[in-house]
């Protein structure tokens, strides 16, 4: 399924893989990756997801501080996108090869019409046969407001996109159990007790570690695209990747669910919750709409078409969707019926707090 199977791939490049320690593009081994991907360009469509801007930026301006504050490495990650797209150019030119960079905001992959404005975007550099080069638009992004590393991107990405398969190359094999002393080469259910052997330190530059890779892989599971994370410290690492088998591979679920509805349960972030009674949670699991009748309350601060989490009274997940209503209007009809709503709120508004259309059960 690595490659041979698919016919759309994500490849997310991590900062230690395309930046040196001393702060230098490592042309060498992009060099060799792009000869690898090149063997597969005419059958699949390829999106690159590459960190590495701010290490790059630091570089080109001579900056060898390690803690920067937020408006400085804005500023440091426009100089250094203009280096990691320049760099990537070159390489791709000498290799006959086309690219289009597309710099993303958690705006971008968040609000349903702009994911989709994204998706053709990416279509259309498809038909024009060049390569996307995707990274977070760091000259922009607060902390508030930030995916906080490119694996949770690239799985947002991948699932947009509609993607075969996600490969995710850092600087190990894969997710490594230290009872066993070995790589686990496949996940089929991503439980709590893979995220408890996750190393939670990050790299020299990289801002992920595998609890964030872990993260991008449910994204993949939940939106039926395949994972893999392979080591990219070695030359042709897609070759390698291949020929060894030295991966982790996350299987992705057999999965019914729309485009509109596989972009809902892979939301990176909710706005906020509604808590429900037991009878409205049991119709949620009978596929049934989330009406007023059965909202306990809204919790947190939201807007109309907001995503958000539905829980029941103990606060477990029990859905995630799109809210019909503010968070102001959900605890002005809470507990109301339907026929109800527009004497309450003073004007005509639609009768389902959440339609079923617009839920995931989770």
């Amino acid at each position: 399924m690595l490659i041979k199977n698919s016919s759309k791939v994500v490849i997310k490049l991590g900062s230690s893989t395309v930046v040196d320690s001393s702060g230098n593009f490592k042309k060498k081994w992009v060099d060799s990756l792009i000869k690898d991907i090149k063997k597969f360009k005419r059958k699949i469509n390829l999106i690159i997801v590459s960190s590495g801007a701010i290490a790059l930026g630091q570089n080109y301006l001579k900056i060898k501080k390690k803690r920067i504050k937020l408006e400085m490495s804005q500023a440091i990650a426009a100089v250094g996108q203009i280096q990691l797209a320049k760099e990537f150019q070159n390489i791709l030119v000498k290799n006959n090869m086309k690219m289009g960079q597309i710099l993303i905001s958690p705006d971008d992959t968040e609000q349903r019409k702009r994911a989709i404005n994204v998706r053709r975007t990416f279509e259309n550099l498809f038909k024009l046969n060049a390569i996307p080069l995707v990274n977070e638009n760091d000259t922009t992004a607060t902390s508030e407001i930030k995916y906080g590393d490119n694996d949770r991107l690239a799985a947002r990405v991948a699932q947009i996109v509609g993607a075969d398969t996600l490969i995710i190359f850092s600087d190990v094999d894969g997710l490594y159990d230290k009872k066993s002393k070995s790589y686990i080469k496949q996940v089929e259910n991503l439980s709590q007790k893979f995220y408890k052997l996750a190393d939670k330190k990050n790299s020299t530059y990289g801002a992920g570690g595998m609890i964030t890779k872990l993260d991008a892989a449910k994204i993949c599971m939940d939106s039926g695209c395949y994972m893999f994370i392979g080591n990219g410290k070695y030359k042709n690492p897609l070759q390698r990747l291949i020929k060894e088998k030295k991966h982790t591979c996350f299987i992705p679920k057999i999965s019914n669910l729309d485009a509109r509805k596989k972009w809902i349960a892979s939301s990176l972030s909710s706005s906020g919750k509604i808590c429900i009674d037991k009878g409205a949670a049991k119709a949620l699991l009978n596929g049934k709409s989330l009406l007023a009748a059965g909202v306990l309350e809204a919790q947190g601060k939201f807007d109309k078409g907001d995503n958000v989490l539905i829980v029941d009274e103990n606060d477990k997940n029990l859905a995630r969707g799109l809210s019909s209503f503010t968070s102001d209007e959900i605890n002005k009809i809470k507990g109301r019926h339907s026929n109800d709503i527009q004497n309450i709120l003073g004007y005509p508004s639609k009768s389902e707090i959440v339609h079923k259309d617009d839920m995931v059960r989770i």
